[in-house]
């Protein structure tokens, strides 16, 4: 009775997680409307990590050898996988990135099948893998024009890439069995730590010439913008639904869903856990429609539906 509690309490925190994680596409979509990619990643898992010593002002003994984890786990699960989503958004749709993202569970049973020694890849994962590659392609040449947008598209693929890798790192630390917020508030500890360098040259490119300058290096590195311009500033954070916007996407998304999901891994485990991000695009699909306007064509749809059923085929064993 109490291992079915444990599920049953499992299977609500992975629901509350896919839930807000898949809302986020749609607030970071509107936030690119005022902040670069780079910016709404460092003011979000700032303040995530701000929030997470409010909610546990107390820290936890970490084994010295445990600290390269924490870090590679703040590179591939935060500023990686978050950057990486975060530009893709820029150049293409939030639903089209959702989709494109969704397909982290086979990069995590790859990831851990290779490194971990977890027999996840057979039969059915290879068929699902291909039904799902063919979903993405479609997706890929969303709309009527079938047109392609390599730089969004390929960036949602490598973020999935990361998130396969920051899974097994989680995977590796669940192990330890640390308090989940203190493993969660380290891993952003390193991710704001590694993203200062490049908050540092996205400052440089606004100081030598402004926006002009950064537009000129084309649109990746506008991602990358960083503004310390008061006015600037003082403009973009006096709207209210700025501010909304980057609370969710980091005390609720960040700070509260990464807890949640890594408990939700001890519970389950990570690979079975990550069965969980194949509704993410379905929920995003529903804000995006409503939130932003965004049409689903039925190419989109269709492409959805077939990446939806690979990933769960995937997951078939026997």
């Amino acid at each position: 009775m109490a291992e079915n509690r444990q599920k049953v309490f499992g299977v609500f925190l992975a629901t509350i997680s896919v839930f807000i994680w898949g809302i986020t596409f749609v607030n970071t979509k509107y936030l690119l409307r005022d902040f670069s990619s780079l910016e709404i990643l460092f003011f979000r898992f700032l303040m995530a990590y701000a929030g997470l010593w409010i909610l546990h002002p107390r820290a936890e003994k970490i084994q010295a050898g445990d600290n390269i984890f924490f870090a590679l786990a703040g590179l591939s699960g935060v500023v990686l996988y978050q950057l990486s989503e975060n530009i893709a958004i820029h150049f293409t749709s939030a639903s089209n990135v959702s989709v494109l993202v969704s397909i982290c569970p086979l990069f995590t049973a790859i990831v851990s099948q290779i490194f971990l020694k977890e027999k996840h890849v057979s039969l059915f994962f290879v068929i699902g893998f291909c039904a799902a590659i063919f979903g993405v392609a479609l997706v890929c040449f969303n709309g009527s024009s079938l047109s392609f947008n390599p730089r969004g598209d390929f960036l949602a693929l490598f973020a999935a890439i990361c998130w396969g890798f920051y899974s097994m790192f989680v995977s590796i630390l669940n192990k330890r069995n640390y308090n989940k917020i203190c493993v969660t508030r380290r891993v952003f500890f390193f991710a704001v730590v590694i993203m200062l360098p490049i908050v540092f040259f996205g400052w440089k490119i606004s100081f030598q010439g402004g926006s002009e300058t950064s537009r000129a290096a084309g649109d990746f590195f506008q991602s990358l913008y960083f503004c310390l311009d008061p006015k600037v500033n003082a403009a973009r954070f006096s709207k209210i639904l700025n501010w909304g916007n980057l609370i969710f996407l980091g005390v609720f998304a960040s700070g509260l869903c990464f807890t949640t999901w890594s408990k939700a891994c001890q519970i389950f485990g990570t690979v079975k856990v990550t069965c969980a991000l194949y509704l993410i695009p379905i929920v995003t699909a529903a804000f995006a429609f409503f939130a932003l306007g965004e049409k689903v064509t039925l190419l989109s749809g269709a492409g959805t539906a077939i990446t939806i059923v690979g990933l769960f085929l995937s997951e078939k064993r026997g």
